[in-house]
């Protein structure tokens, strides 16, 4: 690609510029000798592990200019990583001295790291060092840019964590804006434009400011996902679920695939069962296999579409919708959305249908905010639904799930839980020894008789937490050593 000659070496003036230095793809996020930001010309001196200075007169741009102790020294820059490439540019312009750390190679003075140094008390950096770490940090987490085109119009995007000023952001859609996706950096240049404007009301300027800060907020990735380790997926399972072998068969057949895609599923996933069976713990586990992270949404709570969408700029409290929300607290678009109690989303006592605007959500086309006014890739969107029945659920919103029936557990699984899991948890929270609180095995027959009509496990851990609660009043008040809970006891105990 054509670069311009930044070197500082002549000061004549040229119609053409020379290139210097050529660009790189890399999607390393992180940086040593090996993987370099940038690599400088060293053919005339070497350059000391730590050096100082500034990139160059910025209407030149492919040069470094070394502070060293018998004067300053310029090199040309021989390559740069393209993700870099608008940084090392703004860092010139604003003539911001730093710091770099690099090693000598056969290839020249390979650049790992930049930090920005203070000249006369002061600094050009909107916050200091640390905006620029937190800007080389975001480049690090970003894929390469596609390649650049003539078109250099500085005002990309960004924001991102408290960057929440004019400037901050200016800064940050100067440096990382070809790393977003096309149309949120189209959306970020208009809305930027929005809150520098005189022309439009204080209203509006303060919505188009803080849509801005919500979406630059966001590390928006591709849709590329690394393999999966089926073996480590099914440890997973099995620590958070006893039992239910073809239910973590099915679950580790269906995300297996981006081993082969590397893309997710083309549908998620929809656990339907009986109340307590432990469908919330296996959507929290199928986020941990998939190493993202992850967000609810409860339907039962949301009565109203615009709680999803969010409101109109229009209206002076205007606000985002939770899917947006979503995005912005989870801090990157590849997401697990746990979508709680489906067969709710169709009992919305609003203007509309929640479920409705699930299906824009699930489709994997993009969704878009009233508030923030921009389509939202949804590509790296895996959502997990749970829900009691089906029957309460549209087909629409069915045939976008791989369904998942949950059974209950046979008391033979409860007794196993029950004894393995549910006491011993308690227990520990309690700070009580094993053979403090025992269960004999007719005690423990009595429990899963008293609930054998019940779905779940969650009346087993309420069991567990009334009997060791009661053996820890006999040992402290009754000074006993031990309890052991016999059948009698359990059925006097519990009712």
């Amino acid at each position: 690609m054509p670069v311009f000659d930044f070197s500082n070496a002549s000061t004549e003036k040229t119609e053409d510029s020379v290139c210097t230095y050529t660009t790189f793809a890399s999607n390393e996020n992180t940086t040593s000798p090996e993987q370099p930001i940038l690599v400088l010309s060293n053919s005339e001196r070497q350059w000391k592990h730590h050096s100082c200075g500034v990139f160059s007169n910025p209407e030149k741009k492919t040069a470094f200019e070394f502070q060293e102790e018998d004067g300053v020294m310029s090199a040309d820059i021989r390559k740069v990583d393209a993700r870099f490439v608008s940084l090392i540019r703004w860092l010139g312009d604003n003539h911001i001295h730093v710091r770099l750390s690099g090693q000598n190679t056969p290839e020249g003075y390979a650049v790992y790291k930049i930090r920005e140094t203070a000249f006369g008390g002061g600094t050009k950096l909107s916050a200091e060092d640390g905006f620029l770490q937190f800007m080389i940090e975001r480049l690090l987490s970003s894929n390469a840019p596609e390649e650049e085109t003539e078109d250099e119009e500085q005002d990309e995007t960004g924001d991102e964590m408290k960057l929440t000023s004019i400037q901050s952001i200016t800064d940050f859609m100067t440096c990382a804006g070809r790393t977003l996706p096309d149309n949120i950096r189209l959306w970020a240049r208009r809305n930027l434009a929005v809150a520098r404007s005189h022309e439009v009301s204080p209203e509006e300027r303060r919505h188009a400011q803080r849509a801005l800060s919500i979406m630059m907020n966001v590390q928006w990735k591709n849709n590329y996902f690394e393999a999966i380790d089926p073996v480590e997926a099914r440890r997973i399972l099995d620590e958070e679920l006893y039992g239910m072998e073809k239910v973590k068969q099915r679950i580790i057949e269906t995300i297996i695939q981006i081993n082969r895609t590397h893309t997710l599923p083309a549908y998620g996933l929809l656990l339907v069962g009986p109340a307590g069976t432990g469908k919330s713990q296996i959507a929290y586990a199928v986020a941990r296999i998939l190493r993202l992270p992850w967000t609810t949404l409860d339907m039962s709570s949301i009565n109203d579409p615009e709680q999803l969408t969010g409101s109109s700029r229009i209206y002076a409290n205007a606000k985002p919708g939770i899917i947006m929300e979503a995005f912005s607290a989870a801090g990157e678009s590849n997401l697990v959305f746990i979508i709680n109690e489906l067969d709710k989303a169709a009992s919305g006592k609003g203007n509309g249908n929640p479920a409705d605007v699930l299906l824009t959500l699930l489709d994997n086309l993009g969704f878009t905010d009233n508030y923030m006014e921009c389509m939202i890739p949804t590509v790296g969107v895996y959502p997990i639904a749970t829900a009691n029945e089906k029957d309460q659920i549209s087909a629409p919103l069915m045939s976008r799930f791989a369904v998942i029936d949950i059974p209950d557990y046979t008391d033979e699984e409860k007794k196993v839980i029950f004894s393995r899991f549910a006491l011993p948890k308690v227990l520990k929270r309690m700070s009580l020894k094993e053979n403090e609180c025992q269960v004999a095995p007719d005690g423990l027959d009595a429990v899963i008789e008293k609930y054998r009509d019940t779905t779940g496990i969650r009346d087993l851990e309420q069991a567990a937490e009334h009997l060791a609660a009661n053996a820890l009043y006999q040992i402290e008040v009754d000074h006993v050593s031990e309890v052991v809970f016999h059948a009698d006891m359990v059925k006097n105990l519990l009712g």
